[in-house]
Formats: C-alpha cells, sequence, structure tokens
C-alpha cells in the first residue's frame, strides 16, 4: 500500500493557473522543494502522489517519481520529482498547514471521472456538491 503527501499549491488559484505557470517556466519536469525529506520516502516511491490544495480545497494530484535530498549542512534540502500529469481529483476541503503532511490512501480523495460516456464535473459544481454532502 502506497503512502501520499499533500501539500498547499501557494501562489496559483485554480489548476488551470498551476498549469500556466509551469508551461511559462518552460515545461521542464515537475519538482516541489522542501527543506526536510520525508522519511517515509520509500513508501511514498511505490506509486504515490503529491496531493494539492488550492483555496481550501484538494483539486488534483500527481505521482511521486524519486525523492532526493540535495546539498550538504545548512544548505541541505529536498526535491520530489512528480509525473507530468494533473490528475483532477473530487474536490475534498482542507484547513491551512504548513509544509507538508502524509495522506493514507484511505484518506485521499477518489480521481474525477473522465470517461467517454461523461464530462468532468466542472471543479464550482463538484466543491458546492460535497459541501453540502451530496457528493
Amino acid at each position: 500500500m502506497s503512502l501520499h503527501l499533500i501539500k498547499l499549491c501557494v501562489g496559483c488559484d485554480t489548476v488551470e493557473e498551476l498549469e500556466a505557470w509551469h508551461a511559462a517556466r518552460g515545461g521542464r519536469d515537475w519538482r516541489v522543494h522542501t527543506r526536510q525529506t520525508p522519511k517515509r520516502a520509500e513508501e511514498l516511491m511505490g506509486g504515490g502522489s503529491l496531493y494539492r490544495v488550492f483555496k481550501g480545497s484538494v483539486l488534483c494530484r500527481q505521482t511521486i517519481l524519486d525523492v532526493v535530498t540535495v546539498g550538504e549542512g545548512q544548505a541541505k534540502r529536498c526535491e520530489i520529482v512528480l509525473g507530468p500529469e494533473l490528475v483532477r481529483v473530487s474536490p475534498a476541503p482542507r484547513r491551512p498547514f504548513q509544509g507538508w503532511r502524509y495522506l493514507t490512501p484511505e484518506a485521499a480523495p477518489v480521481d474525477l471521472s473522465t470517461g467517454d460516456q461523461a464530462e468532468p464535473v466542472p471543479i464550482e459544481l463538484a466543491s458546492r456538491l460535497r459541501e453540502l454532502g451530496a457528493w
């Protein structure tokens, strides 16, 4: 069973803004920089994802490909290498927190359906339905 991380997405209000920001940087590989290397990094690599929180709701995830510690001493930090695909998830409320947190598979939001027969549900509608307890 894999373990996930959850992190606030600061500076972007929507998944589209995050995609545009990444494209403006030249579309290089996705990396998240943190000060601390997760102690349970091996568990993250077995199919774990980084879930992103936008303005109080978890809206998307990316597969974690690698967790790399770079530098030494005071300059030591961690880079989390992510897969290129942003997968939309069912909006889930989340209170503000600092840094990142572990997220168990049971607590992780489910992926939104993007099957042939149905259009994906707009994020605003999904969020409102979740607030009302209908989702």
